[in-house]
């Protein structure tokens, strides 16, 4: 009978991998360097998450922004403004803003590799997607419409926080993050 996997240093082990990712990218992932990088072994990393592909989903489910928690209590139009704000915040300049560039960098490989990183990033795309979509459809927008509103909105934030990276440009990308989040706003109140 196999010994159960040590949750305390299966934990620390993840965070120290999440650290390595956003400071040495995603695309050259190995585990032999990245385990010698955190000083451990490519059979731990394997013994406590399976396989390359399950620890960059879990390294990646580990760091980004709780969209439930910020999205769950919306039931107004201000709400989804302040959720919005919320997220434009934890992307910019809160505790999401080392991991984002993770999320920024899958989906980049993802367009050009498919194959090996096509589903790690639909999957994350959608776990914001979806209660962004929920709270649109608690706004009265028909499932269709909301799941619509939901992409305008995070794929809207998302590219402002790409440009924001490359630019530096803080001025300029708050201002539009602001008019899109005003814009999904007053679309979400039309419903």
């Amino acid at each position: 009978m196999p010994r159960p996997v040590n949750a305390e240093k299966r934990a620390e082990l993840l965070k120290q991998v999440v650290h390595h990712l956003q400071h040495h990218g995603v695309a050259q992932m190995s585990l032999s360097p990245l385990a010698e990088s955190i000083g451990t072994t490519k059979r731990m990393l394997l013994y406590y998450f399976g396989s390359r592909e399950n620890l960059l989903a879990q390294a990646l489910a580990a760091c980004r922004p709780d969209a439930h928690a910020m999205f769950d209590d919306v039931r107004d139009a201000a709400g989804l403004g302040k959720a919005a704000h919320t997220l434009w915040e934890a992307m910019t300049v809160g505790e999401q803003s080392g991991p984002v560039r993770m999320l920024l960098q899958l989906l980049s490989l993802a367009a050009t590799d498919p194959e090996q990183y096509g589903d790690i990033a639909a999957e994350t795309v959608e776990v914001m997607l979806g209660p962004i979509a929920a709270a649109y459809g608690r706004l009265g927008h028909p499932p269709r419409q909301a799941r619509t509103g939901a992409t305008i909105l995070v794929s809207g934030l998302r590219g402002l926080c790409q440009d924001r990276l490359v630019t530096h440009d803080v001025a300029r990308t708050d201002a539009a993050a602001r008019r899109l989040i005003r814009d999904a706003v007053t679309a979400a109140d039309r419903a």
